[in-house]
């Protein structure tokens, strides 16, 4: 049976930048994987982040949005049914950041999808550095992502103080108790600084990070949590706005992104991220061009939280940009945006 592993978190929480590690150690242990980014936006831009881990050992599937609940978790199915035909070792599945995790567990004990597949590991990724005021809302789906985890990731570790650490770890637990689960995580973490395991947290620089200790993440496994669900929509409470073609020299993109996130007039955001195409004769903030041999023009990636707004050049990008959150006001997002 082909091993299937959930890679959960919360919006903007580093999802697919742990999945281009993990699938790089997979791939390194001799293992042929599939990579199936399952996202209920009408545009998956973390699909496109994915590209280069494609070859002989790799492969990426798509789920986008622009239906019903019900007609996505056909489209899930209908794709784990295509590739459990492929020959895989391993199937990675990255859901949007406001995924109810029952669906993978209910999808995968359904025929013919129980007797191909196994449930491998729920892996949850964390942000070290994790907002203190979220909703109840928020803290709803943060508790139902960490719920049945083997373990939590924690990401950009090094760049938050060991109390920032153990007061994410603290929340997540209180969201945990909000929701009557019994499970609890790092119970044990001292705030002594050192980076590495405590009980089933892992809070390490993920550059850093050896063999054995993608081997324990690897075998962390999951745990089948109850707990109490809330009378809401996490679609209808979280939303998304879609901007196309939005054109903005690179540090006007920045000082927007800065702005969205940080004025309450534009809702609560929580990420943005998409692409979009500058004048090549401008460089990024590494001093990289990623110029397009077709136009001249190059690419850039934004990735923006509160905590962190990353802007990098990239050689190929679809010209959109995602602002996702609670109560997002569109109009005042586009006066930022200059559209």
């Amino acid at each position: 049976m082909v091993k299937v592993d959930l890679i959960t978190g919360f919006l903007g929480s580093g999802k697919t930048t742990f999945i281009r590690k993990y699938a790089q150690y997979l791939m390194d242990t001799g293992k042929n994987i599939g990579i199936l980014e399952n996202d209920y936006g009408a545009v998956n831009v973390d699909m496109m982040l994915l590209q280069d881990l494609m070859g002989d050992n790799c492969e990426l599937e798509m789920i986008s949005g622009g239906c019903d609940k019900d007609c996505h978790r056909r489209r899930f199915k209908t794709k784990l049914i295509a590739m459990g035909m492929c020959g895989y070792d391993r199937v990675i599945v990255e859901p949007s950041g406001i995924f109810d995790v029952d669906e993978f567990f209910d999808i995968l004990h359904e025929e013919p999808l129980n007797r191909w597949y196994q449930i491998g590991n729920v892996i949850a990724i964390v942000d070290s550095k994790l907002e203190s005021d979220l909703s109840d809302e928020a803290d709803f789906i943060l508790a139902s992502e960490v719920a049945d985890a083997g373990c939590i990731v924690m990401s950009k570790s090094q760049e938050a103080t060991p109390e920032e650490i153990q007061g994410t770890i603290e929340h997540v637990n209180c969201a945990l108790e909000k929701v009557h689960c019994s499970r609890g995580f790092g119970k044990d973490f001292d705030g002594s600084g050192e980076a590495g395991v405590t009980n089933n947290v892992i809070h390490k620089n993920w550059d850093e990070m050896s063999k054995e200790d993608f081997d324990l993440i690897a075998s962390c496994g999951y745990e089948m949590a109850s707990y109490r669900k809330p009378e809401f929509e996490a679609e209808d409470t979280f939303t998304s706005l879609y901007f196309m073609n939005v054109k903005m020299t690179e540090k006007e993109l920045r000082e927007a992104a800065e702005h969205v996130l940080s004025d309450p007039e534009c809702g609560r955001v929580f990420r943005m991220k998409g692409f979009m195409k500058i004048d090549s004769d401008s460089e990024d903030c590494s001093g990289q061009s990623a110029r397009t041999e077709s136009d001249g023009e190059q690419w850039i990636e934004l990735n923006a939280t509160k905590n962190e707004i990353t802007i990098r050049p990239l050689h190929v990008g679809q010209e959109v940009l995602i602002v996702i959150g609670e109560v997002l006001q569109e109009e005042k997002i586009k006066s930022y945006l200059k559209i």
